[in-house]
């Protein structure tokens, strides 16, 4: 027997939700099957002709294939301060008011261990991404979850937290639009967010990752916006979802400067930063051309609105999203989340994801990926009609 075992706090880790559909959604198609996946929310589309050649040639450079700064190119984080600037007004210091992540994922981990000591309370969204309990456990913090449910359009109740949690709780993870529910928030909501953190000595971590795709003519929001934000908090960008740059690990967070000087010196520890050409080519997307924005949000609120309409044409009561590039479905009876996903997967060779994934709150949804081609999104509402569920 191996005397080597894991250390205790990776038993605190949740299951990985993502890891476990991409396995079984492999494995089905290894076995000759047509899988349609929808569980996962990895964009199809290439990444913008400019930002891949902007790649390109800092590849040949040879100042690109040395170590980078701890930090980050001072370029980078430059033209992410212009971003904020031309699309929210938000004045900050690419010096002390941004830091480079290698991807957005492990800066919603890094965040927690930088703020959370043990027995911490970290105030959650639930349902949410996986990821925000994932750093909180390795934190050794208590998470709480703040329900989302539609009745509140999918905002927090603040005044709902019980007064024996406010004292120990130290963070609060925000979503607009949320993953997995499609929601929006409004200035009006930050603004009490921003005055529910100043009183209570919490601070805010936004993750912004849709900030670019909402619909309906709605107006993209930042929470920096909202007066005295800077105060409490941050806000997570990634270069992921608004210019179909996934696999390149890329993002940035912004805000508080004591915030920002801890997530830095941890990086400094933790990794030698993201390569030179990434960073070039992500300098290049955010200061470059935004009518590629535009016309991915176009496309994608054409795939949700095709989305909607077929599965209705089934007679499934499925409600269009404000905004993200997921819908939120709800589950017919009389199954559970995990037992209606299991049947899609069975029956019908669909993947979408359980809404108990996202946390106990999302239990009686699945939530859709609007990741595959209009046809393959209308297909896969017609083999689902097909089981009769509806």
């Amino acid at each position: 027997m191996s005397y080597i075992t894991p250390a205790r706090r990776m038993n605190r880790l949740p299951e990985q939700l993502f890891a476990r559909l991409g396995g079984t959604t492999q494995a089905l198609v290894r076995a000759g099957f047509d899988v349609i996946n929808l569980g996962q929310g990895n964009p199809d589309l290439p990444t913008p002709a400019h930002v891949v050649e902007a790649a390109r040639r800092a590849a040949a450079d040879p100042v690109t294939h040395k170590y980078i700064a701890f930090g980050g190119l001072k370029t980078l984080r430059e033209a992410a301060a212009r971003w904020y600037a031309r699309h929210y007004k938000v004045a900050l210091d690419s010096e002390t008011e941004i830091c480079i992540l290698i991807g957005a994922k492990l800066g919603l981990q890094e965040i927690s261990l930088c703020l959370l000591n043990e027995g911490d309370f970290c105030l959650m969204p639930d349902p949410s991404y996986p990821d925000y309990w994932s750093g909180v456990a390795l934190a050794g913090a208590r998470p709480y979850g703040m329900p989302l449910i539609a009745e509140n359009r999918y905002l927090p109740d603040l005044t709902a937290i019980p007064k024996e949690v406010l004292p120990g709780a130290k963070l609060m993870f925000l979503n607009y639009p949320t993953n997995p529910t499609g929601a929006v928030a409004s200035p009006e909501f930050f603004a009490s967010v921003v005055d529910f953190a100043r009183s209570n000595q919490i601070a805010v971590a936004h993750d912004l990752a849709y900030g670019d795709l909402v619909y309906d003519d709605r107006k993209p929001i930042s929470f920096l916006q909202t007066p005295g934000a800077k105060e409490v908090g941050v806000e997570f960008f990634t270069l992921s979802k608004s210019y179909n740059m996934a696999g390149w690990r890329i993002g940035f967070v912004a805000g508080n400067r004591e915030i920002i000087a801890a997530m830095n010196l941890l990086q400094d520890h933790l990794n030698c930063s993201q390569w030179g050409a990434v960073q070039v080519a992500a300098a290049a997307a955010l200061d470059g051309p935004q009518d590629c924005v535009d016309s991915l949000r176009a496309e994608y609120q054409r795939r949700r609105d095709i989305w909607v309409e077929a599965a209705r044409s089934i007679g499934w009561n499925v409600q269009p999203s404000e905004g993200s590039i997921f819908v939120w479905c709800p589950v017919p009876q009389p199954f559970s989340s995990e037992s209606f996903t299991d049947l899609l997967l069975r029956e019908c060779h669909v993947v979408v994801a359980p809404g108990v994934g996202f946390g106990a709150a999302g239990e009686g949804f699945v939530r859709v990926s609007l990741t595959t081609p209009p046809e393959r999104l209308a297909e896969a509402a017609q083999r689902i009609g097909r089981l009769g569920v509806f």
